[in-house]
């Protein structure tokens, strides 16, 4: 199955994770605000502490999109929520309100392409590769089950990253 990178170049799925070890996490839509905070975690791992990972396996931040959410289907990837206590994400900083207030002020003033996407749609995390050798799979019960970063990289063998966003105080 194909998927589209940032320039709209259509690469095979199995492409991604062919030849290395990849992570790959489904997120649900641009809109929604604790699929944002997420992925703005992601975007906070360091590439120093990455560079062991990176060197074994290519590792690169990519983005990828399924518009017809054929990759989600055949990987099993729920659709609608499952009310469950999935306890508190260490990623999310909105509360609920705050969060969608956020996602419908983007929706309003935010590009066109951001329309795009299920909202019912769940995602997950998976480690795969090289070749069709499955490590981890965790799919998303609800908007707010996302695998905690920190799991992940452990997995795969890279250290914790501090993600709390609270500025540091510095004393002079």
């Amino acid at each position: 199955r194909p998927v589209l990178d940032a320039s709209g170049r259509r690469v095979t799925f199995g492409a991604l994770f062919r030849e290395r070890r990849a992570v790959v996490v489904f997120v649900r839509h641009f809109l929604c605000y604790v699929c944002k905070e997420y992925v703005e975690d992601l975007a906070k791992i360091p590439k120093s502490v990455l560079r062991p990972f990176c060197k074994l396996t290519g590792y690169s931040h990519e983005i990828y999109v399924d518009p017809e959410r054929e990759i989600y289907k055949r990987l099993g990837m729920k659709r609608g929520e499952e009310i469950s206590s999935s306890g508190q994400s260490p990623h999310i900083k909105s509360n609920l309100l705050s969060g969608s207030l956020q996602s419908l002020w983007r929706a309003v003033t935010g590009p066109l392409f951001d329309f795009q996407g299920d909202p019912a749609q769940q995602g997950g995390t998976l480690i795969l590769g090289p070749g069709n050798n499955i490590h981890f799979v965790h799919r998303d019960r609800n908007r707010l089950d996302h695998k905690p970063i920190n799991s992940v990289l452990q997995l795969v063998g890279v250290q914790p990253v501090n993600f709390m966003s609270r500025p540091t105080v510095i004393h002079v």
